[in-house]
C-alpha cells in the first residue's frame, strides 16, 4: 500500500467483508490538514460540511472527550440539534447503528474510524461483540498507514495558553456552552468568546472543536 488512494479501496473492501453499510476514516492534522476515506455518499459529506454538523455531531463531540471507542447508542441525542442531525443522517443512509474509535497521534494529530449499519440493537450488539477487538486494531492500522503516507509537518514550539484561555478550553471540552462557561468563570460571554478565539488562534485550529481536540492532544488540558 503506497498511495492514499489505496486506503480508499481498503475501506471499501473492509466494508464488504464485514457486511455493513459504511466504514469511514477521517484524519485531522495539527496544522489544519485533513484527509478522509470511506464509503459515505458524496452527497452526505457535502451536506455535513454545509450544515456545520461538526459542531453538533454527538459522535465527534464524544470522541474529542475520550480515548475509548464510542457506541452511538450510548450517546445523548436528546437535544433538538442532535435529533435533527440524526434524522438527516438517517435520510442519507448513514445507518442507525454506529461504532467509532477515536485516535490521537503526535503533534496534535486526531483521527476517527467508524463503522455503521442499519439493523436492530440485538444484531448490532452481536456484531460489535464479535468484531470489537479487530475494529480497534484496524483503526490504528489504517491511521498508522495514513500518517506514513501523509506525515505531519515537523513539530513546532509548544503552544502556551493563558490561564483563562486554558480554563475556557477545559470547560468547553466538558461540553459546557459559552454562556455556561461565562457563569462558571464569573465573566461575560463576550470575554469568554475572546479567550476561546485567542486559544484557537494560538493552536492554529480551524474551528473551536478542532481547538479543543488540539488542546487535549497536546496535553494542555485534561478531563
Amino acid at each position: 500500500m503506497r498511495r492514499l488512494e489505496d486506503l480508499q479501496r481498503l475501506t471499501e473492501e473492509m466494508r464488504d467483508c464485514l457486511g455493513i453499510d459504511h466504514l469511514v476514516y477521517h484524519w485531522m492534522g495539527a496544522q489544519g490538514a485533513q484527509y478522509g476515506c470511506g464509503t459515505y455518499s458524496p452527497l452526505w459529506l457535502a451536506r455535513y460540511a454545509a450544515q456545520g454538523y461538526l459542531r453538533v455531531d454527538p459522535v465527534i463531540q464524544s470522541c474529542f472527550q475520550r480515548v475509548h471507542p464510542v457506541d452511538w447508542k450510548a450517546l445523548d441525542w436528546s437535544s433538538k440539534a442532535a435529533r435533527d442531525f440524526l434524522k438527516d443522517a438517517l435520510a442519507h443512509g448513514v445507518g442507525n447503528q454506529g461504532f467509532t474509535v477515536p485516535i490521537r497521534g503526535p503533534n496534535g494529530q486526531f483521527a476517527i474510524f467508524t463503522v455503521s449499519h442499519s439493523c436492530d440493537d440485538a444484531l448490532w450488539a452481536d456484531f460489535i461483540a464479535q468484531w470489537r477487538a479487530e475494529l480497534i486494531l484496524a483503526a490504528h492500522g489504517i491511521n498508522a498507514k495514513a500518517l506514513e503516507l501523509m506525515p505531519e509537518p515537523a513539530a513546532q514550539t509548544p503552544v502556551a495558553l493563558s490561564p483563562r484561555e486554558l480554563d475556557a478550553m477545559r470547560l468547553l471540552a466538558t461540553g459546557l456552552s459559552r454562556a455556561q462557561i461565562a457563569a462558571e468563570l464569573n465573566i461575560s460571554e463576550h470575554t469568554v468568546r475572546v479567550y476561546i478565539e485567542g486559544a484557537r488562534f494560538k493552536l492554529g485550529a480551524l474551528n473551536t472543536t478542532h481547538a479543543v481536540a488540539r488542546a487535549l492532544s497536546c496535553g494542555l488540558i485534561a478531563l
